[in-house]
């Protein structure tokens, strides 16, 4: 078919801003931050490696996936119980009414997560279903509502009291908070259907709706930044809820978004920041100035990437309370987060509390379980960066700033015990180097073989190793310091 000229460089030109658009948001280098105290911050949340996720509201109750199940689409995640969509989210939304979570301990949660050697926290205020589990002021529909029976315990603004118990650990905190709230009336307006996770209406056409919802996201937003204390993170999630000018129709043809979800994120950052300067802004899987990392989800680059990033993943199958879910075993967790470690990212591992306000018997064991790993081992985790070449075999790299480096064993699921020598043909120690294995007093006999190194283990270390699942070997050289590779976010 052709196309008249006028309309031709009109499409071209569309498509050729619509490209600039792309590129613009995909460019590292015209969003790089610049604010000194976000810099220190990030490099700060680099060294912790280690976090805890948590999702939790009142979908626990019926063990199912949070707030997805009243969303329309035709996904595996959005299946319901019942087929009758209207009785479903009108049961949902009443969950509240019976959320009495009595056991909740959240100094029991911080405790557990600080003997896994965990650092940092982030915690659910509010997930798509617009349910905040702390006490907003700008709806009812919350923890401390009129209908919720948790009301009137101590620990009912939940979002404080975790703040406050992993505080008392030495936590980094962070809040999570989603952007799209379904059951808030400007972003599903009742009187049409919600066909899908969008906006459910022209936002072009009904602007000063889209606005009374921007400004009630902003004011949710201020609440948590100016309301609970010191925060190191606020980790925005719904990517969807972004600025979408435009869509294609056809080949080269570009039109105007009618949802175009543009949330403000720089008014919301500046607002942030005034009340927590050095804040770090993850408006995950937008990209641009506002994701001070990236958050990859349940799954791990191949290799270092050229920016920060934090690995979020489930210790079992389901973000939310599952009282069928499967774990991860121990060994599988912590060669997960050597992995991730080894490629200059962190680990952000979730487990969703039981409607009673409880871990499962199962994680606490899988958290014990990687502490005591963590103990032997942890130097070779906490403040490290990745250095060439990563991983060869069975083995991860990573490097301290004085030039010390760990090789680290992963087992394999029969093997009880590490080798008694072990070859590394891609590590090259200068001379004077010293090896010794962590948790092991005598040193480590090495030679050099070709271009690497072979290694020749204590018995007592062979017959009697000092953890289970992986075991780390530390070069530390006699004298200056290897340059360190510098390719993922250093």
């Amino acid at each position: 078919m052709n196309i008249p000229r006028a309309p031709r460089l009109i499409a071209l030109g569309l498509a050729l801003t619509a490209l600039a658009v792309v590129v613009s948001a995909q460019s590292p280098e015209a969003h790089r931050e610049t604010d000194p105290l976000v810099l220190a911050r990030l490099a700060r949340w680099q060294d912790w490696k280690f976090g805890l996720m948590m999702h939790w509201g009142p979908y626990s109750q019926w063990g199912v996936v949070e707030s997805w199940s009243i969303c329309s689409e035709d996904e595996p995640w959005c299946r319901r119980s019942i087929d009758n969509y209207v009785e479903y989210k009108k049961a949902y939304e009443a969950l509240p009414r019976t959320f009495d979570p009595v056991k909740f301990d959240p100094a029991a949660w911080a405790a557990a997560a600080k003997s896994a050697g965990m650092r940092y926290v982030v915690m659910t205020t509010k997930h798509h279903d617009g349910f905040t589990m702390y006490d907003t002021k700008q709806t009812d529909y919350r923890i401390t509502g009129p209908e919720v029976p948790f009301r009137t315990n101590p620990k009912a603004d939940v979002f404080r009291a975790v703040l406050d118990a992993f505080r008392a650990q030495g936590f980094g905190t962070g809040a999570y908070f989603s952007k799209p709230d379904w059951h808030h009336p400007d972003f599903w307006a009742p009187e049409w259907a919600t066909p899908d996770r969008n906006v459910n209406y022209s936002t072009e056409r009904y602007p000063e709706r889209w606005q009374r919802f921007r400004d009630f996201t902003y004011r949710q937003i201020e609440e948590i930044v100016s309301g609970y204390g010191p925060l190191d993170i606020l980790w925005f999630d719904g990517g969807w809820v972004r600025p979408s000018p435009m869509i294609e129709i056809g080949p080269g043809t570009f039109v105007k978004n009618p949802k175009n979800m543009d949330i403000d994120m720089p008014r919301i950052a500046a607002m942030a920041r005034r009340h927590q300067p050095g804040l770090l802004v993850v408006d995950r899987t937008v990209t641009g100035r506002y994701e001070n990392y990236r958050t990859p989800e349940q799954e791990i680059p191949e290799k270092p990437l050229p920016y920060p990033w934090e690995t979020c993943m489930t210790m079992g199958n389901s973000w939310s309370y599952n009282p069928k879910d499967v774990y991860k075993s121990p060994r599988r967790l912590i060669h997960l987060l050597v992995d991730i470690v080894s490629k200059g990212g962190n680990f952000l591992l979730n487990i969703g509390p039981s409607p009673e306000g409880e871990f499962a018997p199962e994680a606490l064991a899988r958290l014990r379980a990687i502490g005591d790993w963590m103990a032997v081992n942890g130097e070779a985790i906490y403040g490290t960066r990745p250095v060439a070449p990563y991983k060869e075999a069975k083995t991860c790299f990573t490097s301290l700033p004085d030039g010390t480096v760990h090789a680290i064993y992963l087992a394999d699921e029969d093997e009880t015990a590490p080798p008694a020598k072990l070859m590394l043909t891609s590590l090259a120690p200068a001379g004077g180097t010293t090896v010794r294995m962590l948790g092991v007093r005598e040193p480590v006999r090495w030679e050099k073989v070709g271009k690497g190194a072979l290694l020749t283990l204590p018995s007592g270390a062979v017959a009697k190793p000092p953890c289970r699942y992986a075991w780390v070997f530390k070069f530390k050289p006699a004298s200056s310091p290897p340059k360190q590779d510098k390719g993922a976010g250093s």
